[in-house]
């Protein structure tokens, strides 16, 4: 186990998310502990939350329908954009994909989805690095509720859509954010996940699967 792979051991616990108690990941209860263990950690205040030690709503919608067989990736390459600690990857590699990366920009995030993984029993291509405008390389890209800034929206769905032009199945989870555009989405299913007021204003979110249309 590497360095980041005890820190992340170290300062979450094993858990298994409410829609998803197939898998078991290594979550935190509150944000700001771990926040300032990362902090200190890194000898940085300028990083991000530690958002990958959650179990985001999104992400839990996503691996629920993959596992129950509503989103189909039997045999598929699947990307999990913006993938936190890897859940929806995980139900992916559980559900048969032929290869599964997961895509952060945050090197603890890689580490944790690694370290999850391979807990899990399951095979995760993650590295860090910014994939936005790489050419496609596989069959379902899934984002997890990546559309909470106007920046950010802005910076991904142009090579999302162009994915899907290309005839990549793109499906975005999202949990009502205000960036989510208003044009070009058709919605899947829908369900409601219960959340913590860690990092929501409320104790649940009723999330939309939409999938992306070129």
């Amino acid at each position: 186990m590497n360095d980041a792979a005890r820190f992340i051991a170290a300062h979450t616990a094993l858990a298994r998310p409410a829609l998803v108690p197939e898998v078991e990941l290594h979550l935190a209860t509150e944000i700001t502990p771990i926040w300032q263990a990362s902090e200190t950690w890194l000898s940085s205040r300028n990083i991000e939350p530690p958002f990958w030690a959650f179990a985001w709503p999104g992400s839990q919608v996503l691996a629920r329908l993959i596992l129950d067989g509503t989103i189909e990736v039997a045999g598929q390459r699947v990307l999990d954009f913006a993938a936190g600690g890897g859940l929806a990857a995980i139900a992916a590699a559980r559900a048969g994909a032929a290869v599964v990366e997961a895509a952060e920009i945050d090197p603890l995030a890689i580490a944790a989805t690694r370290l999850n993984a391979a807990h899990n029993g399951v095979a995760v291509a993650a590295d860090t690095g910014d994939v936005v405008g790489a050419p496609r390389r596989w069959d379902t890209v899934m984002a997890g509720d990546v559309c909470y800034e106007a920046p950010m929206t802005g910076h991904i769905m142009p090579w999302l859509r162009r994915l899907a032009a290309e005839g990549a199945t793109v499906l975005i989870a999202d949990p009502g954010r205000a960036y989510l555009p208003k044009d070009g989405l058709t919605p899947i299913a829908t369900m409601r996940v219960p959340t913590t007021r860690e990092l929501e204003d409320r104790d649940f979110r009723d999330v939309t699967i939409f999938r992306v249309t070129p």
